[in-house]
């Protein structure tokens, strides 16, 4: 069935048919499965509370990129870094760090960051192909720090809690930006990247103060959404409806991007991407039921265990096959088909939950940009109008450093778990 799955996928079949297809046919060749079960274990996959918070951190986002609370986030990064050198690159990482704490989503972050930033940077006689593989490696951290459609996706399938998720991946989405920034500090003094040494302007505190007037309300976002849940004023699920209404509210009142007859089409492509997404999630119920049925997860956890009992070298192997994969299949399949054997793993090893839920969401963005099937490079080289190859071609030091993280998350808990367990206890 996975090699079913692959072959798929390889040819081009887009990702929603072929899981359903394997599914259905897998289903309907198992003795003893009946076909209504196919439809059962679809729905049953979205009959979740939790999964409310979806569709409202995906409205979110589209009110937030509207509303222009990307741009000022951009001139605002621009502004605290852009004096550095490579100034342009820190900016975007600084932009995605920010910025992921109101979108929840890798792509839109690396959509709006790269519409915005790509064109400059190329006129700044950027490479292309760099700036298309550095705005898709730092819009994965829209997935990492909160909040998070992806940590939504995995907490409802593990039965997670959402909000601990979500403090969670502050520090590891942080290491992400840092880790970036010290590889982008680094290839200022590689003999071929003449045009990073360069230095526009000097830090200047008025411009700053200027800037800050109008930006504080983008900034201010991640701080009422996580803020909130710490306090528990709110739940993780209804930070979403509070990040859509705070969205409308400085996106129509303060900045004025946003007009009534705007709402329209904010909200047909927030359903239309919700659409998509509910659509992946369901048919991967059915199929995962059936890999449990099939005794998938057993095998799996069988074969891990075989090769190790130390629970970081488990880890290790776990990330490694989930990277591996994700460079081949769907980022959200994977994270869908794996989710459960990971919470096996949790129970026979002792792991924090939350830990894995955080490996598993770092080893998903790492999938999001590891070419063939990167959706993130594809968004990005599109808007940089160059080709996949260069693209891939400075990709794979971002992504050598995303990997380090990633190491880094599994050799130390803590940098997962201290923050959940020193507010949610």
């Amino acid at each position: 069935m996975l090699g079913l799955l692959l072959a798929t996928m390889l040819i081009g079949i887009p990702i929603l048919l072929c899981i359903a297809l394997i599914g259905f046919i897998g289903i309907a060749a198992e003795p003893g499965v009946v076909m209504p079960m196919f439809a059962q274990k679809s729905f049953a996959q979205l009959d979740s509370y939790t999964l409310l918070a979806l569709p409202f951190f995906i409205l979110a986002g589209s009110l937030m990129t509207a509303g222009g609370m990307s741009q000022q986030l951009v001139d605002f990064s621009r502004v605290l870094v852009g004096h550095l050198r490579a100034g342009l690159a820190h900016a975007s990482i600084v932009t995605a760090m920010i910025l992921s704490g109101v979108s929840g989503s890798s792509t839109a972050d690396a959509s709006a960051i790269g519409q915005v930033l790509i064109p400059t940077m190329k006129k700044s006689g950027y490479k292309a192909g760099f700036a298309a593989a550095l705005i898709a490696t730092a819009g994965t951290i829209g997935a990492i720090i909160p909040p998070s459609m992806t940590m939504v996706v995995y907490g409802a399938i593990a039965q997670v809690s959402i909000g601990g998720l979500f403090l969670g991946g502050i520090i590891p989405g942080v290491l992400v930006g840092l880790a970036l920034m010290a590889l982008v500090k680094l290839y200022t003094y590689h003999p071929n990247y003449p045009e990073l040494r360069v230095v526009h302007g000097a830090f200047d505190f008025r411009k700053l103060f200027s800037s800050l007037k109008d930006v504080w309300p983008a900034l201010f976002g991640p701080l009422l959404i996580v803020g909130g849940i710490l306090v528990g004023v709110f739940t993780a699920t209804e930070a979403g409806v509070v990040a859509c209404l705070y969205a409308y509210l400085i996106g129509a009142f303060y900045y004025r991007k946003i007009r009534m007859r705007d709402l329209v089409g904010i909200f047909v492509e927030a359903a239309i991407t919700t659409t998509m997404v509910s659509a992946v999630i369901a048919i991967s119920g059915a199929m995962g039921w059936l890999l449990a049925y099939m005794q998938f997860n057993d095998m799996a956890i069988t074969w891990v265990t075989t090769a190790s009992q130390n629970p970081y070298v488990v880890l290790l192997i776990f990330s490694l096959v989930m990277v591996i994969l994700g460079t081949f299949v769907d980022s959200l399949a994977i994270l869908l088909v794996f989710a459960p054997v990971a919470v096996e793993l949790c129970k026979r090893y002792g792991i924090d939950p939350i830990q894995m839920g955080l490996i598993m969401v770092v080893c998903n963005q790492i999938g999001a940009v590891s070419p063939p099937t990167a959706p993130l490079l594809f968004v990005t080289t599109n808007i940089a109008q160059t080709t996949l190859d260069d693209t891939n071609r400075h990709v794979w030091t971002f992504f050598t450093a995303e990997c380090l993280v990633l190491v880094l998350v599994i050799l130390v808990p803590g940098l997962s778990s201290w923050i959940p367990r020193y507010f949610l206890q």
